[in-house]
């Protein structure tokens, strides 16, 4: 059996990853779309690890997955199924720090959680040529509506595919 890649949708939390998902759903008909924050109460290393095991098992029909969710390669590092894939391919959301800390304040987030994920923003930003490979590209979701940002990201996995 011919191994798939794994596409992942990334970024810190307010960039619109679970938004953009039904969209996505909408334009790949032929993948299976998953906002990953559906899956909580649970050990995230987990989660991640048991989205693998979808994800491979998905495969195997020869269909596609897009997962929607916060995850980079350390996450899943050691788990088993990574093997599986031709290859993880990612591609992160990024918004400026004002549209992230005016989306997190109105879910009610406390600002030191906000800051961290101001952080990890600026981490996957420095760090989208040396801890992906290939390097993550990043769609900026600031000033672009999400119909756009969906469409972007359903090109890039068709050219990828």
């Amino acid at each position: 059996m011919k191994k798939l890649p794994l596409f992942v949708v990334t970024g810190a939390s307010g960039t619109g990853k679970t938004t953009i998902s039904s969209l996505l759903r909408k334009l790949l008909p032929d993948f299976d779309v998953f906002d990953m924050d559906i899956i909580n109460n649970i050990d995230w290393q987990v989660a991640k690890a048991n989205w693998l095991r979808i994800a491979y098992s998905i495969s195997l029909s020869g269909r596609g997955t897009v997962l929607c969710g916060t995850m980079v390669p350390e996450n899943i590092e050691s788990a088993e199924y990574k093997d599986k894939f031709d290859r993880i391919l990612y591609i992160n959301l990024h918004c400026n720090d004002q549209t992230r800390e005016q989306r997190l304040r109105s879910r009610g987030w406390e600002e030191t959680l906000i800051e961290e994920h101001k952080n990890f923003a600026n981490w996957l930003l420095i760090n989208s040529d040396r801890a992906f490979n290939p390097p993550m590209p990043t769609i900026d979701t600031s000033m672009l509506p999400p119909e756009e940002v969906a469409k972007e990201i359903k090109d890039w996995i068709i050219k990828n595919w």
